[in-house]
């Protein structure tokens, strides 16, 4: 070729509209459209084949979206540092494009070599902000209020037409199987795709929605209540600009409406609005301080519990068998489904982390495979709040007995997914074992005594929170990562006072 390469280096934002390094690289010239996959990543102990199926859905029709304007999605396998230096060896890279990722450990440090090797080789590489999130952020002060500028800017057109790249550039996509990832059936898994986001944040908006605020926290409602949209934020079929806009749309049109659901409909699409603010609120924190994902964020709680989780207790919950019919029914749902409420979510990584005092990095990393939806800076100072490792956020030890009976009167959703159960009278379907006939079920008795677990965690952890250090910790970390009282939560609307005093303690974020 005669001039060298624009390179758009696609990752977790698999989209061709509101990609803004997509439109700026096209005004330096012909752009070749790069996806690498990295067989490294697909190896780490958080990834797992499922989320690999639903990333392939989505690059096969982001690579048909690509063609149809010109130039198809080239697609590499192998070392990013090495495919760019191969690249520039034989073809010449005017400049590197990609958005900011704030990804796992791993991904973290392939940016930090694919920058010094841009450095050394003097390349461009221009990183645009795809989240509300900002990178060396001195300050959380007016940080809603940036997030909130930023979700209101105009939505990036998708390009009219690419320039083919002259080259014959490798287009297939690995399977699960040749990139070594374990085999992960999940049956009832969203599909990937740009087609199936848009059609599901269509029908969250204008079908399902309207009582999203109260149905969000059951598993029996949740499923089709919850907007559903998560994975498509995680994998960057949707933006979030895209998804805000949209909201704030159709919150307007119910403003005018006469429509007797109008005002439910709005009371929902503030609640979903305010959840979009936190995705972005968590992954700042992920970005801010990347050892969280290793790391107890407060140190005081080092050595709290074992390095090694014990081997029973993780594969009995892993595996919906701890004899806790609630928490078996949903662990069950999420290996079935790659999804399920946050509620449950919180209550799965609580009995974990409190119940069977298991190290939070081993549950987490289950939790991670098996959702669909991963997101390291959500999952991850999610899953040390659920654990008590925080230090500033208020302990909470679900009671999943109690939990059952307030999101599952009638144990409709537990026989769904624990059938062992059917032949249990109904008035004893959240605590089986105190049927006379429990013996005879196939299913075994509580793995620990419910109410003495949760007393042994909760005085572990008040005895640390009274320590002479805890509090200076507590407030440093406070300094750095809670959210602010002050500034409007969601596209210039004002937070309530209720909202206010609520920020950052025990969040039910949910999509």
């Amino acid at each position: 070729m005669s001039y060298p390469l624009n390179i758009v280096w696609f990752k977790r934002d698999l989209r061709i509209v509101d990609h803004r390094p997509l439109a700026w690289a096209l005004q330096m010239g012909p752009v070749l459209p790069l996806y690498i996959v990295e067989p490294e990543l697909w190896a780490q102990p958080d990834v797992s084949a499922r989320q690999w199926a639903f990333a392939a859905e989505s690059i096969n029709e982001l690579q048909q979206a690509l063609a149809a304007l010109g130039q198809p999605l080239c697609v590499m396998v192998g070392d990013a540092v090495q495919i760019f230096s191969q690249l520039h060896e034989r073809h010449g890279i005017a400049s590197l494009w990609s958005h900011e990722e704030t990804g796992n450990g791993w991904t973290y440090a392939r940016d930090l070599a694919v920058a010094a090797w841009a450095r050394q080789a003097s390349v461009p590489w221009r990183e645009p902000r795809q989240f509300g999130v900002i990178r060396r952020l001195k300050s959380r002060n007016g940080w809603a209020k940036a997030w909130d500028g930023d979700m209101a800017s105009p939505v990036t057109p998708a390009p009219k037409r690419l320039t083919p790249v002259e080259g014959d550039w490798p287009t297939d996509i690995p399977t699960a199987d040749e990139l070594g990832l374990a085999p992960d059936p999940c049956p009832h898994r969203q599909p990937g795709g740009r087609v199936a986001g848009l059609h599901t944040l269509e029908s969250f908006l204008n079908e399902r929605g309207r009582d999203y605020r109260y149905k969000m926290s059951s598993p029996v409602t949740a499923f089709n209540a919850s907007s559903r949209l998560s994975p498509h934020l995680t994998w960057g079929t949707l933006s979030m600009r895209e998804v805000a806009q949209a909201t704030a749309a159709r919150v307007e049109g119910l403003q005018r409406s006469k429509d007797a659901n109008a005002q439910a409909w709005r009371a929902s699409l503030a609640s979903f609005s305010g959840r979009q603010h936190w995705h972005c609120h968590f992954i700042q924190k992920l970005e801010d301080e990347p050892r969280i994902e290793f790391e107890n964020l407060h140190r005081a709680y080092d050595g709290l519990r074992s390095d090694v989780a014990d081997p029973h207790r993780l594969a009995a919950w892993s595996e919906g068998r701890t004899g806790f019919p609630f928490i078996d029914a949903c662990m069950r749902a999420l290996n079935q489904h790659g999804w399920i409420n946050f509620r449950m979510r919180a209550m799965l990584m609580s009995f974990a982390s409190y119940h069977l005092w298991l190290p939070w990095l081993d549950s987490g990393l289950h939790l991670a495979r098996k959702f669909v939806d991963y997101e390291p800076g959500i999952h991850w100072p999610q899953v040390q709040m659920q654990s008590g490792t925080t230090g500033i956020n208020t302990m909470r030890i679900y009671n999943p007995v109690k939990q059952g009976l307030d999101q599952d009167p009638t144990g409709r959703f537990i026989r769904s997914f624990v059938p062992e159960l059917d032949a249990l009278p109904d008035s004893f379907i959240h605590e089986p074992w105190l049927w006379p006939q429990a013996q005879s079920l196939p299913y075994p008795p509580p793995i620990v005594d419910n109410a003495s677990a949760a007393k042994l965690a909760r005085e572990a952890l008040y005895a640390i929170r009274k320590g002479a250090d805890h509090r200076q910790a507590a407030h440093a970390i406070v300094a750095k990562h809670a959210s602010r009282k002050a500034g409007s939560a969601v596209m210039g609307r004002k937070r309530s006072a209720k909202a206010k005093r609520g920020s950052d303690k025990q969040l039910t974020f949910d999509f």
